[in-house]
Formats: structure tokens, sequence, C-alpha cells
């Protein structure tokens, strides 16, 4: 890797675990995928200077990597915020009234769906289904999926999350 490419993440030493990451993976078949989520659980999204890495290794373009990379939602090529907000967007959260609650939390944040606050605490993503319909509208916050949401509900968890900087577990 150039210094360009090392520039773009915060040290060689994650430009050295993307190496690592991709050369114990590289040989299975169809590895580009399992690759893909091994970074972003790394990382927390796809830095642009794993691209040509895992081009080399898989001896494809760059353009294909960020081809799969765009298609597939799931994958962040910027880094989110400290925690990320997912919005259940499905027809049973909307006949929930989701949409109002959905309105609420954009106006809240200051943000729409897939950006970041300004000061990177919390990331909003639209989701279409937690599985969670008989008590929408419904979000899920890290690993923990919060339903019968309403704004004052949401404005209570925001504050905590903001304002004392918990972490969910």
């Amino acid at each position: 890797m150039d210094e360009t490419q090392a520039g773009v993440l915060d040290s060689i030493e994650e430009l050295e675990t993307i190496e690592q990451i991709v050369t114990s993976i590289k040989h299975k078949p169809g590895a580009l995928l399992p690759i893909l989520h091994r970074i972003q659980d790394q990382f927390g999204y796809i830095p642009d200077a794993a691209i040509p890495v895992m081009a080399t290794h898989l001896r494809c373009t760059a353009a294909d990597v960020h081809g799969v990379i765009s298609f597939y939602h799931y994958f962040r090529s910027q880094k989110p915020g400290r925690h990320v907000i997912e919005v259940c967007r499905a027809e049973a959260c909307q006949a929930q009234g989701s949409r109002e609650f959905e309105r609420h939390v954009r106006e809240k944040l200051g943000i729409d769906f897939d950006q970041t606050t300004p000061n990177q605490d919390i990331s909003l993503k639209a989701v279409y289904c937690l599985g969670n319909c008989a008590t929408g509208p419904s979000i899920r916050v890290g690993d923990k999926i919060k339903g019968r949401m309403s704004p004052a509900k949401f404005d209570r968890l925001v504050d905590e999350l903001t304002t004392f900087k918990l972490e969910l577990k």
C-alpha cells in the first residue's frame, strides 16, 4: 500500500489488519462477501483504503469491489456514529404510525436516513422489518430492539445516548 491509501485510515495498524483479514479468507470460494463482513465488523464500515487491497488479492478490479459494496445496503463506506439507530419502515410499523414517528426522528436528530449527526454521536438508518411487528413502530439501537416507540420515548432515548454517553448492552 502506498502512503495515500494508508492516510485514509487512522493508522498503519489498521491497514495491516485489513491485509490480515483479506489474506485469511481470500482462498475460500466467494470470498468477497465474507471479507467485506469481517472488515465492517472490525472497523464499523468499509474504509476506502480496503478496496484496492481486496481487488489485488482477489484478482478483480476496484470497481468490482465497489460495485458489491454499493449494491448491498448493509455495507457502509463511511464511519458511522457512535450509535446507529435503525428505524423500521415496513408495512406493519407503518400501520402503527411509523411515518409520523420517522418525521419526528429526522427532525429531532436534524439528519435524514443514511446520515450521521455532526457530533458523530448518532447515525440514522432505515430498515424494512425488525421482526417486532406487533409492537411497532420499532427501532434498533445496537443489538437492542425497542417497540411501541413514540416521539417522547425517542427523545428520552436520544437524550440518554448523547448526554450520558451510554452504551446499550
